[in-house]
């Protein structure tokens, strides 16, 4: 191919920018065809460096644009000065999503050793991405379907068949097309590729109107306010650590919840939701031993506004003798119930410090660092009334496992209580948003966000995104929640590895026709 550029290392930038702002909070303008320009550079190499080089050049340039939030963290939660948290940036978007490395080494090995060639080259190209990106490990997990649901383009409503992680399968695989269409952009052949695209995406948006079309109806209600009290990052690990303002924190929800009751004295309140550690001290399931001048001061003022609670607070493991991080459900009498949640997907370098038990030194050099201990993940519900509930903090939300292991016991509707306070206002709380809300769509349950400065909010089982707190932004809100006591599994909860496997199958068939092929050859030779 004759390249326009003065030098083809543009592609890869090029690449990058697309795939970066077509990422939440931008819309997803070059999803389907932000991988071509990288795989054309990839397709003109002989040699493996400049693919590597490529992939991490374009990695950079997206991560750039689309996490660049990771600068405010390191400087408000690691404290770090704002030229070394920017130095920590660099390093991030150097090293943060390997997966396209990853697929660019296996496409150019394969290519090598002539496992395939021509169009099932560039196929490759695309199978490998998008089952790279569904493999490997991210600090934050994210996909290109997520955009959709962002961005409401109706085709996200087929993530009930093949989750958003499917979705943004297909998503990457479109580009193979476009890649075609835009080598072949002089003949009438290319301008047939990008028109069957164009229709296949039509199509696939009138699926998604006629699946939401078609959900089960909920035949009952409840109704929820959640409260967000805005509590500083300074104030939240002074409490963390056990350095006091704890009577403040509990007054500035305990004001707000009785504001919004007040507000809406005249509608039956069945629950209030506080945020992720909203309570700052350690709750008990056992009520004899919730003897804490705080503990008692929370049961009191639930006893006078007679409405149940569910919190965010400390519990402490009888094992470990550790600190968790946990959810607690609370009845109008002020009982605290026996089940509650701890988290177990904790944040590395946040809530826990990887190896710390093997290296000891680990803890001195970063004592800001939390010790909470591990949950035992989604194996049963929180129950309160004749609710079942599950229960989720913060990013294990980004888990689709996770929420359909809730939904296969039971759960009704999910509360994910969350504090997104280290990250700004910027992108970060939107993208974390977007993520959480998606696994409604996935399992056709609402879900209810509530966030300690933003942006909580409730999602319908029919992706419907009802109104959204201000963020840094004392708020509350009373919502009306839709359920179905006896909710249907959907397909993707049946089959959440379908899609993975199922590519992963054809790309298995690929390599195995083209060891076939060059045997065949080899013997003709």
């Amino acid at each position: 191919m004759n390249c326009n550029f003065r030098t083809p290392w543009f592609l890869p930038v090029l690449s990058g920018f697309f795939i970066g702002t077509s990422y939440i909070p931008f819309p997803p303008w070059a999803s389907l065809f932000g991988f071509v320009p990288l795989w054309i550079f990839w397709a003109q190499q002989t040699r493996l460096k400049p693919v590597i080089l490529s992939a991490v050049l374009a990695t950079f340039v997206f991560t750039m644009i689309g996490f660049n939030w990771v600068t405010y963290l390191m400087h408000e939660f690691a404290h770090l000065p704002w030229l070394a948290a920017i130095g920590a940036m660099i390093l991030f978007a150097l090293i943060a999503h390997l997966f396209v490395p990853l697929a660019g080494v296996l496409w150019f090995l394969g290519r090598k050793y002539q496992l395939y060639e021509g169009r099932g080259s560039i196929f490759a190209m695309g199978l490998l991405t998008a089952l790279m990106l569904w493999l490997l490990p991210m600090l934050f997990k994210w996909n290109f379907g997520y955009s959709w649901y962002g961005s409401e383009v109706p085709l996200y409503h087929i993530a009930e068949y093949i989750g958003f992680s499917g979705l943004s399968m297909l998503t990457i695989l479109a580009n193979v097309p476009l890649y075609f269409a835009w080598q072949q952009r002089d003949s009438k052949r290319g301008k047939t590729l990008l028109m069957r695209v164009v229709v296949a995406f039509l199509l696939l948006n009138v699926w998604g109107l006629n699946t939401k079309a078609w959900l089960q109806v909920p035949e009952t209600s409840f109704n929820v306010l959640l409260v967000q009290a805005n509590i500083g990052n300074a104030q939240k690990v002074a409490a963390q650590f056990g350095r006091g303002g704890y009577a403040d924190i509990i007054h500035q929800y305990q004001m707000l919840t009785k504001a919004g009751l007040n507000e809406h004295k005249e509608q039956k309140v069945d629950f209030v939701v506080w945020s992720e550690t909203a309570f700052p001290t350690v709750l008990s399931p056992k009520n004899s031993d919730n003897d804490n001048y705080y503990v008692q001061k929370l049961i009191k003022s639930i006893q006078a506004n007679k409405v149940s609670l569910i919190t965010g607070a400390y519990a402490k493991q009888a094992t470990t003798g550790k600190i968790t991080n946990s959810l607690f459900t609370i009845d109008a009498e002020g009982e605290v119930q026996p089940n509650y949640y701890s988290k177990s997907i904790l944040l590395a370098l946040g809530e826990y410090i990887p190896w710390e038990d093997e290296f000891p030194v680990l803890r001195e050099l970063m004592p800001m660092v939390g010790s909470f201990g591990h949950g035992n993940g989604p194996n049963e519900l929180l129950y309160l009334n004749d609710f079942k509930i599950g229960a989720q903090i913060c990013y294990e939300s980004l888990f689709p496992e996770f929420s359909t292991a809730l939904a296969d016991l039971g759960a009704q509707f999910i509360v994910n209580v969350t504090n997104d306070s280290w990250y700004g206002t910027w992108q970060e709380p939107y993208q974390h948003k977007v993520m959480t809300l998606a696994r409604a769509v996935e399992i056709r349950r609402p879900l209810i966000r509530s966030t300690n400065t933003g942006i909580s909010t409730v999602v319908l089982a029919t992706g419907e995104v009802l109104a959204e707190s201000p963020m840094q932004e004392q708020w509350y809100g009373l919502y009306t929640v839709p359920y179905s006591k006896e909710p249907k599994p959907t397909f993707y909860q049946q089959n959440i590895y379908l899609m993975p496997f199922t590519l992963a199958g054809i790309l298995l068939l690929l390599l195995l026709l083209g060891i076939k092929g060059r045997k065949f050859n080899n013997s003709r030779a």
